[in-house]
């Protein structure tokens, strides 16, 4: 049964319970700032059968802290500075054209996880279908208020939040235009911090809005237990190959297990059903050969005629 009052739009795409999933197969940064990679992950997301890519934005020198800055680091790329390693993995605006006309051209959603209004201001400009607002900036009221402000769905991720500061957030946010994803902000999560419990305990305290999962654990299990416990948006991070560089490698779906995932989703949202008590034509045969009560078997017969 479809419930119209915990139902948000990404794009044209309904989503909420009795919708199917809406599977987003996050890039964020595992691209290395390199468009070909991105477009090489486009593609494992497309042949998965996923309904979105997902992308992270900032604009460095807003969400870098000053004093990491200068700090040196190494990379693929040799040794420089925090803030030009920022500059260096961060698409600008050719690159998100690429991307843009890329999907468009592929069939496949995108949308990103700005980090600050500018960010904000600069993903409205492509008209994206969604914002994701990523567990780190739950707190951050300016960036909520420019979301809200931009007309679009947010999704918003729980990971290392308070119940307070969640229930704070939506009503910045207005519960109207939300999608509530349950995280665990831990890369990789353990099993026992995954806590898929929590989707329910969303459910109950937030009636009108969808809840969703942002999984960040190893392995497919989970995320697909959470579909199972009535998870509308899914999301999982994706790469090329988990030994790649960078901090999300790790905790990401390599394109097999992207394709197994999506897969099993679909099982699980067709073999849940729709709650109500049917006795199936698919089990006339046994009714008829193994129910030993006559009257019954007429009365019972009489319901899948």
């Amino acid at each position: 049964m479809i419930n119209t009052t915990r139902e948000r739009l990404i794009g044209d795409r309904p989503v909420g319970p009795g919708r199917p999933v809406y599977v987003t197969a996050e890039i964020g940064l595992n691209h290395n700032g390199s468009v070909d990679t991105c477009l090489q992950l486009i593609d494992v997301a497309v042949a998965a059968g996923a309904d979105a890519v997902k992308f992270q934005k900032r604009t460095p020198t807003v969400c870098t802290p000053r004093d990491q800055w200068d700090v040196e680091r190494d990379t693929p790329w040799g040794r420089m500075t925090y803030i030009d390693y920022r500059h260096r993995i961060e698409f600008g605006a050719d690159e998100y054209r690429a991307i843009d006309a890329y999907c468009a051209e592929q069939g496949i959603a995108w949308f990103a996880s700005p980090w600050d209004v500018e960010s904000v201001e600069f993903l409205n400009d492509f008209d994206v279908p969604a914002h994701k607002i990523a567990s780190a900036c739950l707190t951050d009221d300016e960036l909520l208020r420019a979301v809200r402000a931009s007309g679009r769905t947010a999704i918003l991720s729980t990971g290392m939040s308070t119940p307070a500061q969640i229930r704070h957030a939506v009503e910045v946010l207005g519960s109207s235009n939300v999608i509530l994803v349950h995280a665990t902000s831990t890369y990789p999560a353990a099993n026992d911090e995954v806590n898929l419990r929590m989707i329910n305990t969303l459910m109950a305290a937030y009636p009108n809005v969808p809840i969703g999962y942002s999984g960040h654990e190893r392995g497919l299990q989970t995320t697909v237990a959470a579909a199972a416990l009535g998870a509308c948006f899914i999301e999982r991070h994706i790469t090329l190959d988990r030994t790649m560089w960078g901090s999300d490698q790790a905790a990401s779906l390599e394109p097999a297990g992207l394709s197994r995932l999506v897969r099993d989703v679909r099982v699980i949202e067709e073999a849940l059903g729709d709650g109500v008590k049917h006795i199936y034509p698919g089990e006339r045969a046994a009714l008829r050969k193994l129910r030993r009560v006559a009257g019954v078997i007429a009365e019972a017969a009489d319901q899948v005629a």
